[in-house]
């Protein structure tokens, strides 16, 4: 699937939206989960792609959730793609997982803090798959141009990149709104603006990051007031009972009103230039 054509096949000029679990706990969550965004998604005429990861390695402690498996939550992707005919995205960590994860989704997504690993990215981009860069949260905006280059430079000229935050001292992030039309102007590319990652408190005490969820809006309207292409976010049934980054997931169930807020906001954009 061609993801670019994919979002403009969209005629509303509407951004486009990544959302769905932080990590794929099983299928039935997974469905329900895409189900209820199509649906959505459909209603407000947003371009929709579901995002789950099929496991998480960035991990503080060793005994944090990271998946139910890597080729069972594989085919959870491929069978929410063939259920709902919407593209899937997952990240991968390793330049050995691009190959396999490029089989059962249409987008690789590199974490922020592997943006830099040049043979990550190569292999990424060799897959053919549209690739998405989230920037560190220790890079400058216009950094994010040499990482993309190296997508580029191996034939790919499907790449998107992510702002998700800078690190704010040892556990905050903070998001410089500035850093999305300096990131479109230095890197060519569409830029996506992480609203839940970014309200992440990370290196808690516990070992288990915290989170901000109640500035999620406020995150939110921001980007799409200043020009963000697109939108990503995670969303869960119950972020309470998540398995993984729970303290900072929207609740599936408040999903909807918040992109009704976001259409009428970016309606006003476009109309104001």
């Amino acid at each position: 699937m061609n993801i670019q054509e994919y979002i403009k096949a969209s005629k509303s000029n509407n951004f486009f939206l990544l959302a769905g679990p932080c990590v794929i706990e099983g299928e039935d969550m997974a469905l329900e989960i895409a189900e209820k965004m199509v649906q959505a998604t459909n209603d407000l005429d947003i371009p929709y792609i579901f995002k789950g990861s099929y496991r998480k390695a960035n991990r503080t402690r060793i005994d944090s959730f990271t998946g139910i498996g890597d080729f069972k939550a594989l085919n959870i992707l491929k069978k929410v793609r063939d259920t709902f005919g919407i593209p899937v995205v997952t990240d991968i960590h390793l330049p050995s997982e691009a190959e396999i994860a490029a089989e059962y989704v249409d987008i690789l997504q590199i974490p922020a803090f592997l943006c830099r690993q040049t043979d990550l990215l190569e292999a990424a981009a060799k897959t053919g798959k549209t690739v998405i860069i989230k920037k560190g949260q220790f890079l400058s905006p216009e950094s994010m141009k040499y990482a993309c280059q190296k997508v580029r430079d191996n034939g790919n000229k499907n790449v998107m990149v992510t702002e998700r935050g800078t690190t704010f001292g040892y556990g905050d992030l903070i998001v410089d709104m500035r850093s999305i039309p300096l990131m479109k102007a230095a890197c060519d590319a569409p830029v996506i603006l992480d609203i839940t990652h970014s309200l992440q408190q990370p290196n808690a005490s516990g070992g288990v990051s915290g989170g901000l969820p109640q500035l999620i809006s406020t995150i939110a309207k921001g980007g799409i007031a200043v020009g963000a292409d697109g939108i990503f976010m995670e969303t869960h049934q119950n972020p309470s009972f998540a398995k993984s980054d729970g303290a900072n997931m929207l609740p599936l169930h408040d999903a909807r009103a918040l992109l009704e807020k976001l259409t009428i906001l970016r309606k006003a954009v476009n109309e104001i230039g």
